[in-house]
């Protein structure tokens, strides 16, 4: 296994920014903040680094919440992580990325916003009296490092700075 990357947490002023925006209702975020786990894989043969939940979450089928996890992701070139809803979430109560798969490219760590990675769950579930429930600090994401290649040809130079759809503006 290669040694590519590190997890941190970002500012406490970046993470209250974004939580009490996102998460008004779950109040307290210095708490939140100071209880943040770095991502960590279950098991010596786990792809998947568990992203931990920062406070209750409850989803009703329709609903959807924008989490932030108080992590950013430190990369060497050539590597990119994906996100992905924990399988028993996605299994048992049909819960969903709203973009399918996030992708955490190795730039996103010197954006404006540090690099915050943040995850947007739906649940998409069977009928309109389901709920899911996420008590802080459990599992509620997984994400896993991929290597990628580029073009021969490819000439990219743009610099990024910032999250959701910047790199196309």
């Amino acid at each position: 296994m290669q040694r590519i990357a590190e997890f941190q947490k970002v500012s406490f002023e970046q993470f209250k920014k974004d939580f009490e925006k996102n998460m008004p209702q779950c109040g307290g975020a210095q708490e939140a903040y100071n209880a943040i786990k770095l991502p960590q894989r279950a098991t010596a043969g786990s792809a998947g680094y568990d992203f931990y939940a920062p406070a209750d979450i409850e989803l009703c089928a329709g609903e959807s919440v924008l989490i932030p996890t108080g992590i950013r992701a430190k990369m060497q070139p050539g590597w990119v992580l994906q996100i992905f809803p924990r399988s028993g979430l996605g299994f048992k109560h049909r819960v969903r990325l709203d973009n399918t798969v996030g992708i955490i490219d190795e730039d996103y760590y010197g954006s404006s916003n540090e690099g915050h990675i943040m995850v947007k769950l739906s649940c998409e579930a069977f009928d309109g009296a389901h709920t899911v429930s996420v008590k802080k600090g459990e599992g509620f994401a997984q994400g896993i490092f991929v290597q990628f290649g580029i073009t021969v040809d490819d000439s990219a130079s743009a610099v990024r700075d910032g999250g959701f759809g910047s790199t196309t503006k």
